[in-house]
């Protein structure tokens, strides 16, 4: 076949800022890279041109999410395969640098680029094989990212550095590819795997050679410095994912199930330990939820919020709203391996009221509502040092459950635009705090509202 721009497909989880890729192969097969658990998507692609997935590559053990792998192993009989290093328990094909795989004209030839995990593989997609084969494009998955590399730190502090070192030579050796190819990352805008913001999701090698600050890092020394300083904080599941991604998601034989629970039914799962999460928009939760019930709006990045804040070892009921997608909320708690899902309340908040259920408010504020509350900022370190209100106490959302003491009495939360304040308020509830607001909308807002000029840097 002729490779052309068509026979890519990105998948953009905009949620998780990660992309996958569907290939074409131009006989009614594809190549799929980097798929998720959820499918979704990449099986609304393939249906669209009457494809089926003959082959799955992962570029490394995620951290962020589920592999679909194994599903489309066992679903498609797709050939998975991925990097030797990885020790995977589960049928592969496992691969070493410069391996080669024909994909029956195209073919993928595998490179070693260790640093986002100590396994990683970049693929180099080809048309034909060997030494005469042109090379069409690179899946570079948490190597070479748009404008930066993907975080070392995965595996634990006591190996960020030697994998900072690996990520310097892993994108030199990448860098030597020639400048006009195609550059397709796993990670890119919104991954908390060191994309910078407003990247855009692919590149080329030529383009990273003239743009990319760590391909301009002097030395290996610089490069490592540069890498680590650009590091934030990252959810608490990626610590667990390596491992299941590694032994295999268990398949799944659909859409798993929400089902349906009572009152009463809740009410003891909360008396046992589950959790409950009220996924509804965050003006519906501010107007009545149950005691003690955590806030996390279904949207894109739910799954990031969930797998930050609850254990995966407890229950969880969901309270839901009218016209909420129950298909995105389960497939959102389970391509992070969420599967201790005990249900949605039937009927909602009505029927919780009706059922004399205790109910709890949480204000909901604009600027010019706010009076004169200590004002408690949750966004990221990066996003406070960008600009922030003068005065503000800090405390990224992720560590607020860990740091419920610190915050402010009566505070006024607020963060970009009003769902993490929501989130991160419902956490201090729990913790017993009391006569909270969140602001409605976000910093900016507030700080025009008030006549006051945002301030950069981190709090002292």
């Amino acid at each position: 076949m002729r490779f052309a721009d068509e026979h890519l497909i990105p998948l953009v989880d905009e949620g998780l800022g990660n992309s996958a890729y569907l290939v074409d192969l131009g006989d009614g097969r594809a190549l799929a890279v980097d798929a998720s658990r959820d499918l979704r998507a990449l099986r609304a692609a393939a249906d669209r041109r009457g494809l089926t997935v003959a082959f799955a590559a992962d570029t490394h053990l995620h951290a962020d999410f589920l592999s679909g792998a194994v599903q489309l192993g066992h679903d498609d009989g797709a050939t998975v395969l991925a990097s030797a290093a990885g020790h995977r328990a589960f049928p592969h094909t496992p691969l070493a640098d410069g391996d080669e795989v024909d994909l029956g004209g195209l073919a993928l030839r595998a490179l070693a680029t260790p640093g986002h995990t100590d396994e990683h593989l970049s693929f180099l997609l080809l048309d034909g094989a060997g030494a005469g084969a042109t090379e069409l494009g690179v899946f570079t998955g948490g190597s070479l990212i748009v404008d930066s590399a993907a975080r070392p730190d995965l595996l634990g502090p006591e190996r960020t550095e030697e994998l900072a070192r690996a990520q310097y030579r892993s994108l030199r050796r990448l860098a030597t590819l020639p400048d006009h190819l195609p550059v397709w990352p796993t990670h890119g805008v919104g991954s908390f795997c060191s994309a910078p913001p407003g990247a855009a999701r692919t590149t080329t090698v030529g383009a990273q050679k003239q743009s990319n600050p760590l391909l301009a890092a002097p030395t290996e020394d610089a490069f490592v410095a540069e890498l680590l300083a650009s590091l934030g904080s990252y959810p608490a599941y990626f610590a667990r994912l390596g491992e299941l991604n590694r032994t295999g998601p268990r398949v799944l034989g659909g859409t798993p199930r929400l089902p349906l629970l009572d009152a009463a039914q809740l009410g003891r799962l909360l008396a046992s330990g589950g959790q409950v999460v009220d996924v509804r928009p965050a003006a519906d939760y501010a107007a009545g939820h149950i005691p003690g019930a955590l806030s996390i709006p279904l949207r894109g990045q739910f799954a990031t919020w969930l797998g930050w804040l609850l254990p995966d070892t407890a229950p969880l009921a969901f309270v839901t709203g009218e016209d909420q997608d129950l298909d995105e909320l389960v497939w959102q708690a389970h391509k992070i391996g969420y599967e201790r899902v005990a249900g949605r309340l039937a009927g909602g908040m009505r029927a919780w009221r009706e059922a004399e259920g205790a109910v709890a408010a949480t204000e909901f504020v604009t600027p010019e509502e706010a009076g004169q509350r200590p004002y408690l900022d949750v966004r990221q370190e990066s996003e406070f040092a960008a600009g922030h209100v003068p005065g503000a106490t800090h405390i990224e959302l992720g560590s607020l459950t860990g740091r419920a003491a610190d915050a402010p009495q009566g505070a006024l939360v607020a963060c970009g635009r009003g769902e993490r304040a929501m989130t991160a308020a419902s956490i201090l509830e729990r913790a017993g705090h009391t006569g909270l607001a969140v602001l409605r909308g976000g910093f900016a807002e507030y700080a025009a509202a008030r006549g006051v000029r945002l301030v950069e840097g981190t709090a002292v």
